[in-house]
């Protein structure tokens, strides 16, 4: 006798995160439905054999007639992670706006569990160890991201009542295939020799693929309102652009920048970008981000979903290889061999 296929209902599937989380959905058997926007590039994901939809994700109701009825899982990953204050009011709808959205379409639909998939970013702390126990600041937060994300945990928490069991997560820096908007501009950066500087900040980095199982397992052993911490090997930003130049095979020659002349820069040039309406490569959001030194306690994922901290090395040798598989990153210099894992 075999056991049902279980099913999923995945937001973000196009991205980053969210390929990884289907991956690891497929290969553990699920049937999975991705939504996806109608402009969005589903090539990768049609090959993958999953059920593509398309509806505006701040339409409840359009979201409810494509969420299977009673599906198992909705994994809500789609975020908006812009770093200029051009692009609040979007990110607030697209982040805020939807969530509630997706919840209220979750709860019509009478999906059985819910996984939001938030952010470190929604405690707004830039110092210091974090765990599941840390008061957050995310309301007060001048970075809209931050706000944003803990205003999307707290639309999750409000529809517990209403009966959605739900669980939330919070990874730090993700790293590893897939990446098209995060760490491989920095790993570009340092392969063409235009890195600017290196941030003064430190932090936690993530495997993509263990973040994405985490996800999971929660689903499956997480209690309903649990959050769980997804950090990684902690780093500073001078190791992580030190091991992309030894996975690329170049010295990376950017100085070290301290942190008023980052923010200084942060600053002059969002207001450039302000200015002619174009967004910056660098805003104060930015800099401000890169200037933290965060240490994050995993503890309880550990125990409770078996997440592993991934060496640091191996994460970005896996993004460097896939970048080179698509075409994005030259491939003139073949990376050096995956450690063993």
């Amino acid at each position: 006798m075999t056991s049902q296929t279980k099913t999923a209902f995945v937001t973000g599937g196009t991205g980053f995160l969210g390929r990884n989380l289907v991956d690891v959905l497929l290969g553990e058997g699920w049937s999975v439905t991705c939504l996806h926007r109608a402009s969005s590039n589903v090539a990768p994901l049609a090959k993958l054999g999953v059920s593509l939809v398309v509806a505006d994700m701040t339409d409840t109701a359009a979201l409810t007639a494509v969420i299977p009825e009673g599906v198992d899982a909705v994994f809500h990953v789609a975020a908006n992670t812009s770093m200029w204050r051009k692009k609040n009011a979007e990110q607030t709808r697209d982040n805020v706006d939807a969530t509630r959205a997706v919840v209220d379409a979750a709860l019509a639909a009478k999906a059985k569990r819910f996984a939001l998939t938030s952010s470190i970013a929604a405690f707004a702390l830039g110092e210091g160890d974090l765990d599941e126990s840390t008061p957050q600041r995310g309301e007060r937060a001048w970075i809209n991201y931050e706000r944003t994300k803990y205003l999307a945990e707290q639309v999750v928490v409000a529809a517990a009542s209403r009966g959605l069991d739900a669980v939330i997560l919070n990874p730090a820096h993700i790293v590893g295939r897939y990446d098209t908007h995060n760490w491989c501009q920095m790993i570009s950066m340092v392969d063409k020799g235009t890195l600017p500087g290196i941030p003064p900040g430190s932090g936690p980095f993530g495997s993509a693929r263990e973040i994405a199982k985490a996800h999971v397992r929660a689903i499956e052993r997480g209690g309903a309102g649990e959050r769980f911490l997804l950090g990684g090997v902690h780093a500073s930003f001078a190791e992580l652009i030190a091991t992309i130049g030894d996975v690329l095979g170049k010295k990376p020659k950017a100085p070290a920048l301290p942190a008023f002349a980052l923010k200084a820069l942060g600053a002059v040039k969002g207001l450039v970008g302000d200015l002619r309406g174009v967004e910056p490569a660098l805003t104060p959001e930015k800099a401000a981000i890169v200037c933290q030194k965060l240490r994050i306690v995993s503890t309880k994922a550990h125990d409770r979903l078996g997440y592993e901290a991934i060496p640091l090395r191996t994460m970005l040798a896996e993004c460097v290889e896939w970048m080179r598989a698509e075409g994005t990153l030259p491939s003139e210099h073949a990376p050096k061999a995956l450690e063993a894992r």
